[in-house]
């Protein structure tokens, strides 16, 4: 665990959703804790769905997942190409199995199903990938935000202020 105060990592990839990227990035920063946009080494600069630009503190070849306090994986198209890369997988991974905080917002639950972390948890997501989840072995409820151990889910950007207060939450205690 860092020294000073906690690191969350929020990853990305093109066609990310621009709030749930920024929004958390923002109130996290505000809470005094450390963000580092971490990209999977294709790019620098990845735009959002929407075209917004983001720029990488770092790709995931330059990280260590000891490094972190927790992982965001944001919506939008982006999990679909961040569970193409096996050391954003493992990355993953790695938290979840050190009982760090691994949230997912909307589309993220892919990256979750990718890294097969899933199976047993109460899990929410946006309702088109819910079959997903559900075939993953997760159990699926449909609420803003759902906890479930270290895991941390939500649907869809309106989610975002309990999404991102339960990261805080988690990541303060």
């Amino acid at each position: 665990m860092p020294v000073s105060s906690p690191q969350i990592a929020i990853l990305v990839e093109e066609q990310y959703q621009v709030l749930e990227v920024w929004y958390p990035l923002l109130r996290l920063q505000e809470e005094g804790i450390r963000v580092k946009v971490i990209g999977t080494g294709t790019k620098e600069i990845y735009p959002s769905k929407e075209g917004y630009p983001v720029k990488v503190d770092a790709s995931i070849d330059q990280v260590h997942a000891q490094d972190f306090d927790g992982v965001i994986i944001p919506g939008g198209w982006a999990p679909d190409f961040l569970r193409r890369h096996e050391k954003i997988v493992n990355f993953v991974k790695r938290l979840y199995a050190d009982g760090r905080v691994v949230a997912a917002i909307c589309h993220g639950g892919w990256l979750l199903v990718s890294a097969g972390i899933v199976k047993d948890h109460q899990v929410t997501c946006f309702f088109a990938i819910k079959d997903d989840l559900i075939a993953a072995g997760g159990k699926y409820v449909d609420r803003d935000v759902v906890v479930d151990q270290n895991l941390v889910t939500s649907r869809k950007p309106d989610d975002l202020p309990r999404f991102v207060q339960e990261i805080i939450r988690l990541v303060k205690s």
